[in-house]
């Protein structure tokens, strides 16, 4: 009796991995394989096609100036949007305004912490986000989708369906400024750390799907 067929299928597979193992690491003539190597390139990068006898570079990306930058602007991007979403209680009954806002609230908050954290993590002032004037000299209104001061108090003014107008309608173009936020994060070449861009898809996406649900709300209305 062979040691196969003493040993059963365990020992098959064995013999074949070994023989495949070993086709797999040399050819005829005894050589190494000269296949090529190919190490991935990060977001927005293209792959790169190693040289004989050059070694991947396993480092993890790091983060840079225009993740920070990015980080701060939206913690005065995602305070506003609090804002907004505090008016909605004492101005509308609307069920699905409430809860959507609700929903918006309890997200943004949750990622505040996350950016927060983020930035502790790295030594990065928080300040100049805190008062509300971005980083490296940003003014909050410059930001895509900020409301200008004129616009927020129009919102808080108003009540019952010309505030739900105006709620969806702004809350709209504020959610579309901070995807926008998101390519212009990348176009600046940042976003390549894994946590940034975790994060930066995910604001990307989250947004994206309350986007649609707040056009919507306003095409019921406007219908």
């Amino acid at each position: 009796m062979t040691v196969a067929e003493r040993s059963g299928p365990a020992a098959c597979l064995a013999l074949v991995l070994v023989f495949g193992l070993a086709a797999c690491t040399a050819d005829t003539d005894g050589a190494p394989p000269t296949s090529p190597v190919v190490q991935l390139g990060a977001p927005g990068e293209e792959n790169h096609t190693l040289a004989p006898g050059e070694t991947l570079n396993l480092e993890s990306p790091k983060h840079t100036e225009a993740d920070e930058q990015f980080m701060l602007d939206m913690i005065v991007h995602h305070d506003q949007a609090i804002t907004m979403t505090g008016f909605v209680d004492e101005r509308t009954d609307d069920r699905d305004i409430r809860l959507l806002a609700e929903r918006m609230r309890v997200s943004q908050e949750d990622e505040l912490d996350l950016i927060t954290e983020w930035l502790q993590d790295r030594v990065v002032p928080l300040n100049d986000a805190r008062a509300g004037g971005g980083h490296g000299g940003h003014d909050g209104d410059a930001m895509p989708g900020m409301l200008t001061k004129a616009q927020l108090a129009e919102l808080e003014a108003a009540d019952g369906a010309e505030f739900e107008r105006l709620f969806l309608e702004y809350m709209i173009m504020h959610h579309q400024g901070a995807v926008q936020m998101v390519a212009e994060l990348y176009a600046a070449g940042g976003g390549h750390e894994s946590e940034i861009d975790q994060f930066a898809r995910h604001v990307e996406s989250d947004q994206g799907v309350e986007i649609a649900k707040l056009q919507q709300l306003l095409a019921a209305r406007s219908s």
